[in-house]
This record gives structure tokens, C-alpha cells and sequence, in this order.
């Protein structure tokens, strides 16, 4: 198995001072000195709350091959430490992933929007290792680390590569975008997410536009057409000078057109045409808003050279990520429960998908669709209007009890009709006790609101007192 990196390469591209010879090559890179793997490269870099050069001992202690520390922290450490001495922390990991890219013979794409980005990375993962060998982002690190981070882990001999870019503010995506460099770059949709920042969905376009700024020549962009701000996109790509603009969407003229699609409660069936193909394929989680991001996976797996019909097929794989969508099935007094684990993040647009995601899921005889929502945070002065508007959503999903925690879903909890008031508390953990004990064998019970409004523990409380039933099954089995 080749090395992820020689020691050499690396002190060379970061201009490092080493300290004690470390090992000659290492193969793999990580900022946690809890989940590193033995032999990793730790980088101490700044994080949000911690400073990494507080964890380099228990990282070494926990097998890291080396620790790569700043220069001013030196005398912190061991003479003996294995280390590479840089600049700074952060600097050096941007130089290691722009070495990275530089080498890499992969076709590149990138994945930017509101909503979306992680589940089509994903996909894009899975259709394109059908193809050949793809390396892909972890988890959701998207930032101004996690995009460095998940590059200069890339392997110098894959064929694919796919990145998750996010942002926060105005120009955050530039640097990230000049630093990947795609041959493709999808933008899924823009929608009112960190309007707290932006004020309009207008000012979001034009920040998620920036990652045509790092397109290659004769690279394309790959957008939504059924949105409502894709001519400011497409404007800003030509301007750009992106050559190939392709798009994606229910729109008759879209280039990955949708044709028809059956919604399933585990599952979408799809017919559709991408890039003058057509093909039927199963998508292995449900919801429309996966369906139609699935057009824009497609499309960029065609761009990137990869096979249509593999790519196609892969997809019945696909499955959602931990809080974006996982579907447990609970043990329950007299039956099973249905648990929908969204509670990783929210958006309106993200919330109004899940909703009606819960209007399709199955109950029992007796069982009720149970929404348990949490706020949506950094949506500014407009966040009590979009709390009220999931009304909406909650009757068209013909949803029967709605549970709401938090100040921001007050403003909807006033809104909805008192038939589906199921329970309200200022805060997810005050609400957790009610909705442990509102729950019943064969309801479908979906759980969501943003990071910062804490729905999760709610998720895992349900699973503590009630098991899942393939843990059972296993134990039965065992």
C-alpha cells in the first residue's frame, strides 16, 4: 500500500523544521486526537474552542506517527517528540492540500448550496466508486479547515475526488474553490439559510456563486434550473468565464431533466434524462428533494467521464447520513415505532422537505405522524415569519401532532390549529420528557431543528427507552 505522504514531501511542501526523525511516511491526517488512527499525522491546528497544541502528548500517546505544531509552541513539548515545526498550524495543512491537488490526476468536483450538500456528496461518492476509486469529504467539513483537511487526505492515484464546500459569509467559498480547483462544481439550491448574515437570498447567491471562481478551464457548473435564483447564478458563472453551464431540474429544458418519479416511504423510483440519456434508476432514500439532487449527481458523474448506467445503479445504495434523515425502527409496548432522525440541522427549506418526508412514512392501525421541531437559527429578522409559515407544510403533510421547542417555533406553535398543539417547552431538553411519554407502538415520530437548538438528545433519549429492534434481533439471534 502506498503512503499517504513521505515525511520528506511533507516537511518540503509545508516548509517544516523537523524534530527527532519522525517516521518516514504516514497514512492518514487528523485534528482529533480521539478518533486518530495509529500512525496519523496529527495537526494541532486553532479550532473554535480549543487550541489542538493542548492534545498533541494525548495524541502521540494515542499512536500518532507525528504531531505538526507551530513554531511558537515548540518549547512545550519534548525534545524527543516526533514533530514537524511550521508557521503556523493552519497554513501548513493549506499547503499540504494545494500539494495534494497539484499531484492528484482525479477529476474534481466540488458541491455548494443551502441545502443539500452533504447527502449529494455522498451520492456522488457512491455513483463514482461504481466507476472507479473516488475519495470523498468526511462528515460535513466544509469550512476553511475542513475543506484543507479532506484534500490533503486525498490519495495521489484516485480517480475521483468530491468536496463539500460551505460558508457562512461573503468570501468564504473563494479561497476554498482556488484551493480545490473543479472540473465540476454543483450548486443545489439557494435558499434562506444564514440569512441572519445576508440579509437576502439575492446576497446568498452571489456568495455561493463565488465557487466558479475556481472552476478549470473548460470545467462546468452544474445548476438547478427550478430555482428561483438560477439566472443570477448563470450570470455569475459566464461571468466567471465557465464555458459549459448545465443544468438540472423538473424544468422541460433542463439538461438532467426529471421525467417521472414514484415517492416511496423508504425509496424514489426515477425516470429521467441526463445529458441526452435516458435512464431509470432507484434512489435508496425517499424524498423529491433527493430526487432531484440525484439529477445534478448524475450529470456530474457524466461530466467527469464516468459511467452513466454504474453510476445509475450505485444509487439504490444510497442511504441517509446520521441526523440527516436516519430511520430507526423502535421497540414499543404492543408494536414498533418509526423514529426519523433529522435533528442534525434545519433550514425552512430543509424543514418543509422533512415534513413532507414524515407525511409519507408509514404508520400503524392506531399510529400518528409526530413532528418534534426545534428552532431554525440564523435566519435574522425574517425567522419568526419563516418559523409561522411551516404551518403550511404541516397541514398539506396532513401531519397529526406537533411538538415545539424553543422561541423562534412559538411563533408557530401559536399558528398551528389546537388539534395538533401536541407540546410546547422553551428549550429541546424540557420538551423531551413530554414527547418520551406522548409516543405510542405505531406512530412515526421525526425529530429536527438546527445544531444549536439541541433536538439530538431527544433522538438518543427515545433510543435509550425504547431499543432499536435490530438490536434485539441481533441479541435474539445471538
Amino acid at each position: 500500500m502506498t503512503a499517504l505522504w513521505t515525511l520528506d514531501a511533507m516537511a518540503a511542501v509545508m516548509k517544516a523544521e523537523k524534530s527527532r526523525p519522525p517516521p518516514a511516511a504516514i497514512d492518514g491526517i487528523s485534528i482529533d486526537s480521539r478518533t486518530l488512527a495509529r500512525g496519523d499525522a496529527f495537526f494541532a491546528i486553532q479550532g473554535d474552542n480549543r487550541d489542538g497544541h493542548e492534545f498533541v502528548d494525548a495524541a502521540l500517546k494515542a499512536g500518532a506517527g507525528l504531531a505538526v505544531v507551530a513554531r511558537a509552541q515548540r518549547a512545550r513539548f519534548a525534545d524527543d517528540a516526533p514533530l514537524l515545526i511550521v508557521d503556523d498550524v493552519l497554513d501548513g495543512l493549506r499547503a499540504l492540500a494545494a500539494a495534494a491537488r497539484a499531484r492528484t490526476q482525479a477529476r474534481v468536483i466540488a458541491v455548494t448550496g443551502s441545502v443539500g450538500k452533504t447527502s449529494t456528496k455522498e451520492a456522488l461518492r457512491l455513483a463514482l466508486s461504481a466507476d472507479g476509486a473516488t475519495h470523498a469529504s468526511d462528515a460535513s467539513y466544509n469550512n476553511h479547515w475542513g475543506v484543507p483537511l479532506s484534500l490533503a487526505r486525498c490519495p495521489a492515484d484516485v480517480k475521483y475526488a468530491v468536496f463539500e464546500i460551505g460558508m457562512n459569509h461573503a468570501g468564504e467559498i473563494t479561497p476554498l474553490t482556488k484551493l480545490t480547483r473543479p472540473h465540476v462544481a454543483i450548486v443545489t439550491a439557494i435558499e434562506p439559510v444564514h440569512l441572519e448574515y445576508f440579509g437576502s437570498l439575492e446576497k446568498i447567491a452571489d456568495a455561493k456563486a463565488e465557487i466558479f471562481l475556481g472552476i478549470e478551464p473548460g470545467g462546468a457548473a452544474v445548476l438547478n434550473q427550478d430555482n428561483e435564483q438560477y439566472a443570477r447564478l448563470r450570470r455569475a458563472a459566464k461571468a466567471a468565464g465557465v464555458q459549459r453551464i448545465v443544468t438540472f431540474g423538473e424544468h422541460a429544458r433542463a439538461d438532467a431533466c426529471l421525467k417521472r418519479c414514484a415517492l416511496q416511504a423508504d425509496c424514489s423510483t426515477v425516470q429521467a434524462r441526463i445529458l441526452g440519456q435516458d435512464v431509470t434508476y432507484k434512489l435508496g432514500a425517499p424524498g423529491r428533494h433527493l430526487v432531484l439532487n440525484s439529477l445534478a449527481v448524475l450529470a456530474a458523474c457524466v461530466l467527469a467521464g464516468a459511467d452513466l448506467a454504474l453510476a445509475a445503479l450505485a444509487l439504490a445504495k444510497f442511504k441517509p447520513a446520521a441526523g440527516r434523515g436516519t430511520r430507526i425502527a423502535l421497540k414499543l409496548p404492543g408494536g414498533n415505532t418509526l423514529l426519523i432522525d433529522e435533528s442534525y440541522n434545519a433550514n425552512p427549506a430543509s424543514m418543509a422537505a422533512a415534513i413532507a418526508l414524515l407525511g409519507q412514512a408509514p404508520v400503524g392501525p392506531q399510529g400518528r405522524r409526530i413532528a418534534v421541531l426545534g428552532d431554525m437559527l440564523e435566519l435574522g429578522p425574517q425567522g419568526p415569519d419563516l418559523h409561522r409559515g411551516l404551518s403550511d407544510a404541516i397541514a398539506a403533510a396532513k401531519i397529526d401532532s406537533v411538538y415545539c421547542s424553543g422561541p423562534l417555533m412559538r411563533h408557530l406553535w401559536e399558528a398551528l390549529p389546537s388539534a395538533v398543539r401536541g407540546g410546547y417547552a422553551e428549550s429541546a431538553a424540557a420538551l423531551e420528557p413530554t414527547v418520551l411519554g406522548a409516543v405510542h407502538a405505531g406512530d412515526a415520530v421525526m425529530v429536527k431543528g438546527s445544531l444549536g437548538s439541541k433536538m439530538g438528545p431527544i433522538v438518543k433519549a427515545l433510543e435509550r427507552q425504547y431499543p432499536r429492534r435490530d438490536t434485539l434481533e441481533q441479541a435474539a439471534a445471538g
